[in-house]
């Protein structure tokens, strides 16, 4: 199968390196509604260019929309897509449901690609997006490769081959949006995996080895790269749009490389040297992540979230105004260092040997001394974390050409010809009557001579020249038509569109008239919850345990929430199941009576709408909503089938790693499994609890404390709302009771 190397970029001059390098395609952001906001990301102008350069050299540019899109954000990023659509880009990459359903209706002509922002991980969600016209996929990360193999499906598949990890599903990590408001959904993330935390068992602390809990290592598949290469992934992606244009330069030829050398000999090679360079351009340690199945220490990094670099030396000697070191490695004037245990770094301005002079660099087992600029105090490892040779070598853009035919065709008292192909467009352009020739005859060489492209992006692949004997031509004609057929293809080239603008009116469907009864609905982990809620009548009850559904499964009100993370679905039918991924929905929605859960991430009536016609009975709106949006919501949707959570503690991570034992130790059988109570404490003394899923193994991350929205019911209600849900967490009977009886006393 033929692979696409795709190359992220976060601004012009670092996609320039990615298409030089060997980038089959690039993906980047505008200034909105892209999941990376801290990019510097492209203007409109700049994207027109960036279509235009990528589509010079034959490479595709996709742009990311993968973001959950508020109600009133709907007309601005309608506009934005129809501009990037008129301007030629080959496809857009989006989250959010709604709009995924608007933009294939209202743009047929315009391929649109899953973000992993949707949580992309089984053959039943894959077929949903594609009855919607979804092109390609862009598969979670927790997949392995034996997972992506068995997909059926007819279209594209894409996954992350090299890259930062994030621990939780995306699309599925509520922690930074809950922590600090800045929302991983709305390319927002501040990284809250990255921070310290410290492992609770119950009420003590665990001593670990490391306070980076949620960190794992950078995703490298380099020594596996001969299984993707037979795999029926079709694009190969690489994260890492906030990186240096040196690290998309290595990174890209890197991969470059090790394709073109599968597709030529069946052999992936990696040098020893290029994995040195790509450890100082950027690594956390390296892992092979979920697609090869590293777990525990081979996935995280506990000890250090940052860049590592490689190491190059020892702190020997620290006074106040130098720093002795010796070296394990060459160091370079204008190297970037970092003291591993004191976490210092600085750029190296002034670098001397054992004598005191100033040198450029030094070799292995060298004396160095450098400026004690940073106060370091003590012995230490020294680590390399920014190579100015590399970096230098990186700078130098290579000369990528494209391979062009020319056929000159010079017949006496003809029209001189000249045609230009690139194998999909073909040129030619005219020039003056030949004549005869009356002292010089022109020549073949002659000709030869003034065609060459040197400062053209083109490179002769052939030339035919056809030409009559003892003629003369001009040979500031031959340059003149040379120059302008080449200006002529690359214009041709850079206004290429891949495909026909086509625009089509989308009509909102009416909504009932018909008002609902009011409901309270709750979810309950334990049986004493649910005992009280069947005695409190409260109307639907989601149970979050399969055992004990099992037992109160008759009763007409009673649902079974279904994990989020499956690749295998349990047979119902007939039953009443809150869902939370379109995978579900897609299996289930013909023969049971379904609810969304609030991980669906409903932000706009859009998503609402399409879920609606899914055959959900009731959608619960995403958490990340703040008042404004679910009253633009309220004001163009079916109120009857919005649901609103006004008390619960959220799930702000779903991780397929198990915290607990990898830090527990290996050996040992799942803790959370036990009756053992697990916590991550973070920098503030707040608590995370950490929950098993039963169904599925992985990890669910509670936040600290609960959202309590009980008091604006009133105010919900106004609005239209109808139906209000409490989710319970480790309340007792009489905390159960209470807050069934806050809600109650609420006068609708």
């Amino acid at each position: 199968m033929k692979k696409e190397l795709l190359i992220p970029v976060g601004n012009y001059e670092t996609l320039k390196y990615a298409i030089k390098n060997g980038a089959d395609a690039v993906y980047l952001a505008g200034q909105n509604f892209g999941a990376r906001k801290n990019a510097k990301n492209f203007t409109n102008d700049e994207l027109i260019t960036a279509i235009k350069y990528c589509h010079l050299y034959g490479a595709k540019i996709y742009v990311t929309v993968n973001t959950l899109i508020y109600e009133k954000e709907i007309d601005e990023v309608v506009d934005f897509i129809r501009f990037l659509h008129k301007s030629g880009v080959d496809a857009v990459i989006m989250q959010d449901l709604g709009l995924i359903n608007l933009i294939s209706s209202k743009f047929p002509n315009l391929p649109i690609h899953a973000s992993t922002q949707m949580h992309n991980h089984n053959n039943s969600q894959i077929k949903l997006l594609e009855k919607m016209g979804v092109k390609r996929v862009v598969l979670a990360r927790e997949m392995s490769i034996d997972e992506i193999n068995l997909l059926k499906t007819n279209i594209e598949l894409e996954a992350f081959i090299h890259g930062a990890l994030c621990i939780s599903y995306s699309g599925e990590c509520l922690f930074s949006s809950l922590l600090l408001n800045r929302s991983g959904n709305r390319g927002e993330c501040a990284g809250i995996c990255r921070l310290p935390f410290k492992l609770m068992k119950n009420d003590k602390e665990v001593k670990l080895k490391g306070n980076y809990l949620l960190s794992p290592k950078e995703f490298a598949t380099f020594n596996n790269f001969a299984r993707i290469m037979k795999s029926n992934i079709y694009s190969l992606k690489v994260e890492g749009r906030m990186k240096s244009k040196y690290y998309v330069a290595f990174v890209t030829k890197l991969y470059r490389t090790l394709i073109d050398s599968y597709k030529k000999n069946k052999k992936i090679i990696i040098k020893e040297e290029d994995t040195q360079k790509l450890k100082v351009l950027y690594n956390r340690g390296f892992t092979k992540g979920h697609m090869f199945n590293d777990k525990n220490y081979d996935l995280m990094n506990i000890e250090n979230p940052n860049h590592q670099g490689i190491e190059i030396g020892e702190v020997v000697e620290v006074t106040n105004d130098k720093i002795k070191i010796l070296l394990k490695g060459n160091l370079h004037q204008e190297d970037g260092i970092r003291f591993k245990n004191s976490n210092k770094g600085l750029i190296i301005n002034f670098l001397y040997n054992e004598k005191g002079l100033l040198i450029n660099e030094a070799a292995k087992g060298s004396i160095v001394y450098i400026d004690n600029k940073i106060n370091l105090k003590n012995k230490d490892v020294v680590l390399k974390t920014i190579s100015y040779k590399l970096e230098k070598e990186l700078r130098i853009l290579p000369n990528k050409k494209i391979l062009v035919d020319i056929n000159i065709t010079a017949k006496l008292n003809q029209k001189l010809i000249i045609k230009i192909s690139d194998k999909t467009n073909n040129l030619f352009l005219e020039g003056n009557v030949i004549t005869k020739a009356i002292k010089n005859a022109t020549t073949k060489e002659e000709i030869t001579s003034k065609l060459t492209l040197g400062n053209t992006p083109f490179k002769l692949n052939s030339l035919n020249i056809d030409i009559d004997d003892n003629i003369f031509i001009n040979m500031s004609e031959i340059k003149r038509l040379k120059r302008d057929v080449t200006l002529k293809l690359e214009e041709i080239r850079k206004n290429y569109k891949p495909n026909i603008f086509v625009e089509k009116e989308v009509l909102k469907k009416e909504h009932s008239s018909v008002t609902a009864n009011i409901t309270i609905n709750a979810l309950i982990k334990t049986e004493e919850q649910l005992l009280v809620c069947l005695e409190e009548n409260i109307d639907n009850v989601y149970i979050d345990n399969l055992s004990l559904y099992l037992k109160y499964q008759n009763r007409d009100n009673v649902f079974l929430r279904i994990s989020r993370v499956s690749n295998k679905y349990i047979n119902y039918y007939n039953k009443k199941l809150l869902v939370g991924d379109l995978g579900a929905i897609n299996y289930y929605k013909d023969n049971n009576y379904l609810v969304g859960d609030y991980f669906l991430n409903v932000t706009n009536s859009y998503t609402l709408e399409k879920l609606k016609e899914l055959s959900l009975e009731r959608i619960t709106l995403s958490i990340e909503n703040k008042d404004n949006n679910i009253k633009d919501i309220i004001n163009v949707s079916d109120k009857n089938k919005l649901e609103l959570l006004v008390y619960v503690k959220p799930i702000a991570m779903v991780m397929k790693h198990c915290p607990i034992n990898h830090l527990l130790g290996n050996d040992r059988k799942c803790n959370l499994c036990s009756k053992d109570k697990y916590y991550l404490k973070d920098r503030n003394n707040k608590l995370y609890n950490l929950e098993t899923d039963k169904v599925t193994h992985g990890t669910n991350l509670y936040y600290y404390k609960n959202i309590d929205l009980i008091e604006n019911i009133m105010e919900y209600r106004k609005l239209g709302i109808k139906n209000f849900r409490i989710d319970f967490f480790d309340e007792n009977k009489d905390q159960t009771k209470l807050i069934i009886s806050k809600v109650r006393n609420v006068k609708f």
